[in-house]
């Protein structure tokens, strides 16, 4: 039986003024603090970051905070470090560097093409979350230079990553969004397609344009939206069933505004990458004729093959923008050399590396709960101390430098771009955002200019204040940390 679920993608306009509700695991840009520079004695931080977090503002909430020096464990400032909280996008930290500690800087996921005889192809995808149309187009190219023209048959074998495309324990409302976009063996496109919503005359329906027509034809589109005047509210919803017959599109846009883009995860993503390699293939002139899914297989002769960017970028990709997807295909990849386990899926492999590598980075398993790679799951519980631990393990290790460099630099980048700017922590804080409803945190390294390197983690829960208030706050705390000196 199939569920219809809502899509809630609420595009709010103000005159020609655009506001899109943030997905819940992307932590974004409040305005910096304005606190002033100072200096302050480490005997004086603990009164300075209380006066900020022990606000009435804050009463219902809870802070965990610790903040160490990088090179020793001596505490300058904890709160509640050893007490579990919901991380948020915090997890990735943790996702990567297992990643980068088991699978190097250089690793690549590459994706085949193997030639099984009698016009039968079998393509092997192994869950590069990279993989666009641009890559098949590689590949059918790399075919016709081998002179083939005609498949009878291509297989798409899915064996590689076993078990859910969604993380069970993702709420309904993020597996529907971009950002709980789906994670198997072939992962296209981010797995997400699009479409355009343009307003028409007064009164007319918006008009539906699709990026990939051959993906309207998977839908029976519902369009029950209207083009209203000016001085009329604007807002767009967008239902689909799970079963990927029904998309049902409501709300309105005022007359003359700009189009609305639209992100849609795929419901069945070995089919959807079928569909856009037939049509890679048709550009090369290369007729096809059936294809199939199947999870087992004997693989011949390669006779193509594409790979993603090393490692060093995917990391890049999974912190500065904090890419749910790029996290969950990580946490899979730890498993792809490990013997598999009947009834064990790839997620769950994985996630027992990652608590193997972190455990050799000096992290206490007893610090974290995790359940995804991506922090979208409000089942992963972690403390602050585990990511302290974890950044100041990783900070140890010889591709240090590559981790670092996959985090968001204060007011420069990523996540970070928009914060801290104009402050005294802009350029010398890298830090991972997270956010959830109700939940805000960050941790990561600063270069104190008057004092030694610092590691830090702030993770806030059951908040009932606005995202950007909590942040702020946040913020705050930390533009206090830049003016730590020895006294």
């Amino acid at each position: 039986m199939s569920r219809k679920i809502s899509l809630g993608l609420m595009l709010l306009f103000l005159g020609t003024q655009i506001g899109v509700t943030q997905p819940a695991a992307k932590a974004q840009t409040p305005v910096a603090p304005t606190t002033a520079t100072k200096s302050i004695c480490p005997t004086q931080l603990g009164t300075a970051i209380d006066t900020v977090i022990n606000r009435p503002l804050f009463s219902r909430g809870r802070w965990g905070i610790l903040v160490q020096p990088l090179s020793t464990r001596q505490t300058l400032y904890s709160r509640d470090a050893q007490k579990y909280f919901t991380p948020a996008s915090n997890v990735k930290l943790l996702t990567t560097a297992a990643a980068l500690q088991q699978l190097g800087a250089n690793f690549r996921i590459r994706t085949s093409i193997y030639q099984n005889g009698n016009g039968i192809l079998r393509v092997v995808g192994r869950g590069d979350p990279s993989l666009s149309d641009t890559q098949l187009q590689t590949l059918a190219q790399q075919l016709k230079q081998k002179g083939i023209t005609q498949i009878q048959q291509l297989i798409a074998d899915d064996s590689y990553i076993q078990g859910d495309i969604v993380n069970p324990t993702w709420q309904w409302e993020d597996v529907q969004s971009d950002y709980g976009a789906p994670v198997n063996s072939f992962i296209l496109n981010q797995n997400l397609f699009s479409l355009k919503l343009v307003p028409q005359a007064v009164g007319k329906s918006l008009q539906v344009v699709w990026t990939e027509i051959n993906e309207a034809k998977q839908w029976r589109t519902i369009n029950q939206s209207m083009t209203v005047a000016q001085n009329q509210p604007s807002y767009v919803n967008v239902t689909r069933e799970l079963s990927g017959t029904v998309l049902r599109i409501q709300g309105q846009l005022t007359a003359n505004s700009e189009p609305s883009l639209i992100d849609l995860p795929v419901v069945d993503p070995n089919y959807y990458f079928l569909r856009r390699f037939r049509t890679a293939l048709a550009t090369e002139k290369i007729t096809l004729g059936q294809t199939l899914v199947v999870s087992s297989g004997v693989n011949q002769e390669e006779i193509a093959f594409v790979e993603s960017p090393p490692l060093s970028e995917l990391l890049a990709e999974t912190n500065l923008n904090s890419n749910n997807l790029y996290a969950e295909a990580l946490l899979r990849a730890l498993a792809g050399e490990k013997p598999r386990v009947k009834n064990q899926t790839s997620a769950d492999v994985g996630l027992e590396v990652i608590k193997a590598s972190l455990t050799q980075l000096g992290v206490d398993p007893a610090n974290y709960i995790l359940v995804d790679g991506s922090g979208l799951s409000r089942r992963n519980l972690a403390t602050p101390e585990a990511f302290v631990q974890a950044l100041r393990g990783i900070a140890r290790t010889p591709t240090a430098f590559v981790y670092r460099a996959s985090l968001p630099v204060a007011g420069k980048s990523g996540t970070l771009k928009g914060r801290f700017q104009n402050t005294s922590a802009e350029g010398i804080v890298q830090a991972k955002t997270g956010t959830l409803t109700g939940v805000v945190s960050l941790s990561g390294y600063m270069n104190a200019p008057k004092y030694e390197p610092l590691v830090f983690s702030i993770i806030v829960n059951q908040s009932q204040q606005p995202a950007t208030v909590v942040r702020q706050a946040i913020d705050e705390v930390v533009v206090l940390l830049t003016q730590l000196q020895r006294c």
